[in-house]
């Protein structure tokens, strides 16, 4: 009876229990939103500063080899517990340890900028992410925060750093969700995730950051033919997604192994990058490449701008410099799409708007939110064609990542353990392989 009677009183006041977790809420992820917004938004001026300089200044590339010394010494010096960068991110969140140093922010920052202004083939998202998410932690020391509520704090980082970035807040609010494991979303920071989304992009655009805008002149009607040309178009976007997160890994590991000495990877990769560059004219291939990206919505381009541009972003990331995959992946994506519409007979600005976020969905085992990218970059005609794309390409991509940290939450068409860490799959199914090798010779010898 005591217990009917305490039902009755929750039932008689519907949802006054929820107002102190919505105030909490509420108000950390609106500091979050703010801490990471206003870090974006000085970010973004300064990666125009240097985007433009470089323009203007192309003998800036030579001094690309030096510059990844610089940023690969500092990183020696005082960066090495923040060097993993969105893995890091990760791996808090799954397994909280130790707030995350606040010098993550100044550190990727003012690397990215450098590698901009020299002409590294990086991108933006993963400084976004880095700067929200360590801004974001330092609030766990001011309020006492327990690991479950830190966990949440992080995430909203995530969120708010990369909405604010691009200026795609439901995307954003999605991406924070689903990044973390592969077919597994956390729901308990669902609340945190969408208002520090939603309200970093809006301090973004306060403080006068403006994002780039890209035109779709028209979206066919969804037709037998188009949802094939989706299929076709998204098994090639996410085996390329795969390809580059692999080289990527790669050959960051052959790296370390033949270069110990960590200033000395930019270096080369810098001299390779220089040399590259100055003689073969791959200066398009620098930087975001927001004017080719852009052009892919308006005629068709060099049917191998998408893997020269690839080539560019891995050797450059593998070697050490900083900064991002995502818009590296976005560019490849679009030039991808805009080489591939003749070949399926579809518009190019369709498959061009479908590969910008399908290779990115491939690459980061993000589906949900790079759908959601589409909608609010090209119009919800694009919903449809992006959302088949999207899926498939997370199929064929595999268990590759650009995020070796995340987990698998639910496997893909592959039997996988759950909450195995990407990068521990290889010795697993080397240890399958081994295991399955010596019951096939104990078998032989019992026989």
């Amino acid at each position: 009876m005591k217990h009917k009677h305490r039902y009755r009183q929750l039932d008689a006041l519907p949802g006054i229990e929820l107002l102190p977790y919505l105030a909490k809420w509420l108000i950390l992820s609106t500091l979050v939103a703010i801490l990471a917004g206003s870090a974006s938004a000085l970010f973004l001026f300064a990666l125009e500063w240097a985007t433009q300089t470089r323009l203007g200044h192309r003998e800036l590339i030579w001094l690309l080899p030096l510059a990844g010394f610089g940023v690969g010494w500092i990183y020696l010096k005082v960066g090495q517990q923040v060097e993993a960068g969105n893995n890091l991110l990760i791996d808090e969140i799954h397994d909280p340890k130790k707030v995350i140093p606040l010098r993550m922010a100044p550190l990727v920052l003012g690397a990215t900028v450098v590698s901009h202004l020299f002409g590294a083939s990086v991108g933006r998202e993963g400084t976004a992410v880095q700067m929200g998410g360590a801004l974001a932690d330092q609030l766990t020391r001011v309020f006492g925060l327990s690991r479950d509520a830190r966990r949440v704090l992080l995430m909203a980082g995530i969120s708010a750093g990369f909405s604010s970035v691009f200026g795609t807040p439901l995307a954003g609010a999605v991406f924070g969700l689903e990044v973390l494991a592969i077919g597994r979303m956390r729901y308990d920071a669902i609340l945190a995730c969408f208002v520090a989304s939603i309200v970093a992009d809006q301090v973004g655009l306060w403080w006068g950051i403006q994002h780039t805008h890209y035109f779709i002149p028209s979206v066919p009607e969804v037709s037998i033919w188009g949802i094939c040309a989706m299929l076709i178009a998204g098994a090639i976007f996410g085996l390329t997604g795969k390809l580059f997160s692999i080289l990527t890994h790669g050959l960051g590991k052959i790296f370390k192994q033949v270069v110990p000495f960590a200033p000395l990877r930019p270096l080369l990769g810098g001299l390779v990058i220089v040399s590259l560059v100055w003689f073969c004219g791959g200066d398009k291939y620098l930087g975001l490449g927001i004017p080719t990206i852009v052009d892919t919505f308006r005629q068709p381009l060099p049917s191998y701008d998408f893997i020269a541009k690839l080539g560019f972003t891995v050797s450059s990331l593998a070697s050490g410099f900083k900064g991002g995959e995502v818009t590296p992946l976005f560019y490849i994506g679009a030039t991808l799409g805009n080489a591939l519409a003749p070949i399926l007979n579809m518009p190019f600005p369709l498959l061009a708007g479908v590969g910008f976020v399908a290779v990115f969905a491939g690459a980061a085992n993000t589906p949900l939110a790079s759908t959601f990218m589409a909608v609010e970059l090209f119009g919800a005609e694009m919903g449809v064609y992006a959302g088949i794309a999207c899926v498939v390409s997370y199929l064929f991509s595999g268990y590759a990542s650009i995020y070796r940290s995340q987990r698998v939450g639910s496997p893909k068409h592959v039997p996988m353990p759950e909450n195995i860490k990407l990068a521990d799959i290889p010795d697993y199914r080397k240890e399958r392989a081994f295991s399955a090798h010596y019951l096939v010779i104990s078998q032989r010898v019992s026989k």
